[in-house]
């Protein structure tokens, strides 16, 4: 029973950690109704999923081996630099930078560019709303 009252308060404190407006959540929910047509056995978006994804090496566009990490760093509320252009990156955490997240319009054009630096390939709905997940989520 404590254990289960613990996992409850964490979730939670996780899910009250940052809270969408209006147009973002309705992108998520358009990401998480298309994650469910790709995959009829999707649940959910999971911060372990866009960990892994946000962490993971890859050869990039650039044929050089990259992460999202590699421009943004490990420390979301810091700011990062863009190693092809070497642009000062603004923090991505939303406690940090209140400018995340807010336009959805501008999440979907960095969420392309991104995933097509790194993955060499556009993200799935399911990934996109995992990496969101994870960084709106990360302490």
């Amino acid at each position: 029973m404590k254990k289960l009252l613990f996992a409850s308060l964490i979730v939670a404190s996780i899910t009250q950690a940052y809270e969408l407006n209006t147009q973002m959540q309705e992108y998520m929910n358009t990401l998480k109704s298309e994650a469910k047509k790709q995959n009829p056995n999707f649940k959910e978006f999971s911060y372990e999923r866009g960990e892994k994804i946000f962490t993971s090496e890859h050869i990039g566009k650039k044929g050089k081996l990259i992460s999202c990490v590699t421009c943004h760093t490990n420390d979301l509320s810091a700011k990062g630099i863009n190693k092809h252009t070497a642009k000062v990156i603004d923090p991505l955490s939303p406690s940090a930078n209140s400018e995340r997240f807010s336009d959805v319009k501008n999440v979907k054009k960095w969420l392309r560019r991104n995933f097509k630096d790194v993955y060499k390939r556009a993200g799935s709905a399911q990934e996109k709303g995992d990496v969101v997940t994870y960084i709106i989520h990360k302490k």
